[in-house]
């Protein structure tokens, strides 16, 4: 089969498509046959270097794919083949023909959704699911901002936060973005380049501030963000590309918080359950992953560098 492989980090031009052998499964193991694998902004980061967890090398990058289940293990019970699935994690890594993957990571795809779509159901909506209800305790009624809502993971903020009853406001940054998140049911949307945005917010939450704030940018947005709060107001930590120098007293009258959030730190029960009310979200249709763009597999260093582009939207996804 063909496989994305990097043999050393660093630029985009480490991502070289090769032929491996033919991926086979050990005993509670599943091959899936791959249509569509997602790029995720922790990709780059790992082909380059920097993310703290290393693969050894060579290595096949990607934890998200979508496709048809090719051949189980001894032991499956939870899919056979044929079945149409998207994958949650891999242990031979996504940009290839082929996915191994442990049968806990292997999750049934609906009919209604493709194999684009599917390969973004992963890391953007496990990680929006996790932020908001295992680390913000997200409740019915409460408003979130949700800050840089037009790539994967603020769209699928957006979506599973309105399907939980919350008032969603959502910024971008280009007439698309905007549309997008308004199309995915924003309730307000603020384009994030307009000098007084932040203040058009605290009017519309009649100057109280906003219950959550769910943060693509923190280098860029975190110290805005403490003055957006209410009282008891929380920000997730979702992305950031640098460091950021903010003031504590904007803390401390509000009794607020600021948490990190990494979806590598989920456990398995919790992954377990993220994952239930995610295919649940699929199968009701509350839950629709948008792709901005389909990419073929040998052009994976294209994808890597149009995921890190200023106004990307939707998901970005690699066809093999």
């Amino acid at each position: 089969m063909k496989a994305i492989r990097v043999h050393e980090t660093g630029a985009p031009d480490a991502l070289q498509l090769e032929e491996v052998p033919d991926l086979h499964p050990d005993p509670g193991q599943v091959v899936v046959r791959v249509h569509a694998a997602g790029v995720n902004p922790v990709d780059v980061y790992i082909r380059s270097g920097i993310y703290p967890v290393k693969p050894p090398l060579p290595y096949t990058p990607g934890m998200d794919a979508a496709g048809v289940v090719e051949e189980t293990g001894e032991r499956v019970s939870r899919v056979k083949v044929g079945d149409r699935v998207y994958v949650a994690g891999t242990l031979s890594g996504a940009y290839a023909e082929q996915a191994l993957c442990d049968e806990s990571q292997v999750h049934k795809l609906p009919d209604s959704i493709t194999f684009a779509q599917g390969a973004g159901v992963n890391v953007p909506y496990a990680t929006a699911y996790r932020a908001l209800f295992y680390r913000a305790h997200a409740l019915p009624g409460e408003t979130v901002l949700v800050h840089g809502a037009s790539g994967g993971v603020g769209i699928a903020a957006v979506q599973i936060a309105r399907a939980h009853g919350l008032t969603v406001i959502g910024t971008g940054g280009t007439e698309e973005g905007l549309r997008l998140v308004r199309e995915q049911g924003a309730h307000y949307v603020f384009d994030h380049h307009q000098p007084d945005y932040l203040k058009e917010i605290m009017a519309l939450a009649g100057g109280r501030g906003v219950d959550l704030v769910l943060e693509m940018l923190a280098n860029v947005n975190l110290a805005n963000d403490l003055g957006v709060l209410a009282q008891k107001g929380r920000v997730v930590v979702i992305g950031s590309r640098g460091s950021i120098e903010i003031d504590p007293r904007a803390m401390m009258g509000r009794d607020s918080g600021i948490l990190g959030m990494s979806l590598m730190n989920a456990s398995p029960e919790e992954l377990s359950g993220i994952h239930a009310a995610l295919v649940a979200g699929l199968e009701n249709g509350t839950l629709r992953p948008v792709v901005g763009q389909e990419i073929p597999l040998q052009d994976a260093a294209r994808a890597h560098r149009a995921v890190m582009e200023p106004g990307a939207y939707g998901k970005i996804v690699l066809v093999p």
